[in-house]
Protein backbone atom coordinates (compact mmCIF):
# COMPACT_ATOMS: atom_id res chain seq x y z
CA UNK A 1 0.00 0.00 0.00
CA UNK A 2 1.24 3.74 -0.93
CA UNK A 3 0.34 6.02 1.92
CA UNK A 4 0.99 9.86 2.06
CA UNK A 5 1.98 12.47 4.76
CA UNK A 6 3.39 15.72 5.13
CA UNK A 7 4.29 17.75 7.59
CA UNK A 8 1.66 20.45 9.25
CA UNK A 9 1.79 23.04 6.95
CA UNK A 10 2.16 21.18 3.75
CA UNK A 11 5.66 22.39 2.61
CA UNK A 12 7.19 18.75 2.84
CA UNK A 13 5.51 16.17 1.86
CA UNK A 14 6.22 12.07 1.09
CA UNK A 15 4.66 9.31 0.56
CA UNK A 16 6.09 5.63 1.96
CA UNK A 17 4.82 1.58 0.79
CA UNK A 18 4.32 -0.34 3.64
CA UNK A 19 2.34 -3.24 3.96
CA UNK A 20 -1.66 -2.78 5.12
CA UNK A 21 -0.46 -4.57 8.89
CA UNK A 22 2.47 -2.42 10.21
CA UNK A 23 4.78 -2.51 13.42
CA UNK A 24 5.55 0.85 14.74
CA UNK A 25 8.12 1.70 18.10
CA UNK A 26 7.12 3.74 20.62
CA UNK A 27 10.41 5.00 22.02
CA UNK A 28 11.11 6.49 25.29
CA UNK A 29 14.26 7.93 24.71
CA UNK A 30 14.95 11.96 25.05
CA UNK A 31 13.88 13.22 22.03
CA UNK A 32 10.98 11.13 21.05
CA UNK A 33 9.38 11.66 24.29
CA UNK A 34 9.58 15.30 23.94
CA UNK A 35 8.14 15.20 20.43
CA UNK A 36 5.57 12.17 20.63
CA UNK A 37 7.38 10.23 17.37
CA UNK A 38 5.92 6.97 17.07
CA UNK A 39 8.57 5.15 14.55
CA UNK A 40 7.63 3.57 11.34
CA UNK A 41 11.30 2.35 9.94
CA UNK A 42 11.88 1.21 6.30
CA UNK A 43 14.26 0.44 3.79
CA UNK A 44 14.86 3.93 2.13
CA UNK A 45 13.51 2.18 -1.08
CA UNK A 46 10.08 2.37 0.43
CA UNK A 47 10.04 6.26 0.46
CA UNK A 48 9.69 9.04 -1.51
CA UNK A 49 10.33 12.74 -0.98
CA UNK A 50 7.48 14.62 -2.58
CA UNK A 51 7.88 18.03 -2.06
CA UNK A 52 9.79 20.50 -0.10
CA UNK A 53 13.58 19.11 -0.27
CA UNK A 54 14.13 23.00 0.21
CA UNK A 55 11.78 23.43 3.38
CA UNK A 56 13.57 20.75 5.65
CA UNK A 57 16.46 21.52 7.75
CA UNK A 58 18.55 18.56 9.90
CA UNK A 59 19.25 18.58 13.58
CA UNK A 60 22.31 16.09 15.20
CA UNK A 61 23.65 15.83 18.26
CA UNK A 62 25.48 12.88 20.58
CA UNK A 63 27.03 10.21 17.95
CA UNK A 64 25.41 12.64 15.15
CA UNK A 65 24.50 9.70 12.84
CA UNK A 66 20.98 10.10 13.28
CA UNK A 67 19.61 13.09 10.75
CA UNK A 68 16.37 14.60 12.60
CA UNK A 69 14.90 16.14 9.39
CA UNK A 70 12.33 19.09 10.17
CA UNK A 71 10.52 21.72 8.05
CA UNK A 72 11.37 24.87 8.24
CA UNK A 73 8.69 26.42 8.37
CA UNK A 74 6.34 24.27 11.06
CA UNK A 75 9.14 22.95 12.85
CA UNK A 76 7.16 19.53 12.69
CA UNK A 77 9.56 15.96 11.94
CA UNK A 78 7.84 13.98 9.85
CA UNK A 79 10.80 11.44 9.04
CA UNK A 80 14.24 11.69 9.78
CA UNK A 81 17.28 8.87 9.03
CA UNK A 82 17.72 6.72 12.35
CA UNK A 83 20.92 6.01 14.27
CA UNK A 84 19.44 2.49 14.82
CA UNK A 85 19.12 2.25 10.93
CA UNK A 86 21.13 4.53 9.14
CA UNK A 87 20.76 2.42 5.73
CA UNK A 88 16.44 3.44 6.29
CA UNK A 89 14.56 5.77 6.99
CA UNK A 90 11.84 6.44 9.86
CA UNK A 91 8.61 7.88 9.69
CA UNK A 92 6.63 9.15 12.24
CA UNK A 93 3.25 7.23 11.71
CA UNK A 94 1.29 10.82 13.18
CA UNK A 95 2.33 12.18 10.12
CA UNK A 96 0.85 10.08 7.64
CA UNK A 97 -2.73 10.85 5.97
CA UNK A 98 -4.48 7.39 6.32
CA UNK A 99 -2.80 4.99 8.87
CA UNK A 100 -2.41 1.33 7.57
CA UNK A 101 -5.72 -0.91 8.93
CA UNK A 102 -3.79 -2.88 11.71
CA UNK A 103 -1.03 -1.26 14.05
CA UNK A 104 1.23 -3.27 16.49
CA UNK A 105 3.11 -1.14 19.10
CA UNK A 106 5.86 -2.41 20.71
CA UNK A 107 7.24 -0.24 23.53
CA UNK A 108 11.41 0.41 22.75
CA UNK A 109 13.63 1.47 25.38
CA UNK A 110 15.27 4.36 24.03
CA UNK A 111 16.86 5.47 27.08
CA UNK A 112 19.26 2.61 27.28
CA UNK A 113 19.36 2.78 23.53
CA UNK A 114 22.98 0.66 23.55
CA UNK A 115 21.48 -2.05 25.09
CA UNK A 116 18.48 -2.26 22.78
CA UNK A 117 19.72 -0.76 19.08
CA UNK A 118 19.93 -4.28 17.84
CA UNK A 119 16.51 -5.31 17.47
CA UNK A 120 15.62 -2.65 15.35
CA UNK A 121 18.15 -3.43 12.45
CA UNK A 122 16.54 -5.62 10.34
CA UNK A 123 13.35 -2.97 10.39
CA UNK A 124 15.60 -0.53 7.46
CA UNK A 125 16.15 -4.25 5.27
CA UNK A 126 14.45 -5.31 2.09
Amino acid sequence: MIYKGACHCGAVTFEVEAPDQIDVQDCNCSICKKTGFVHLILPKSKFTLLSGAEALTTYTFNTGVAKHTFCKVCGVKPFYTPRSNPDGIDVNLRCLDSVPSSIARTQFDGANWEQHAHTLAHLSKE
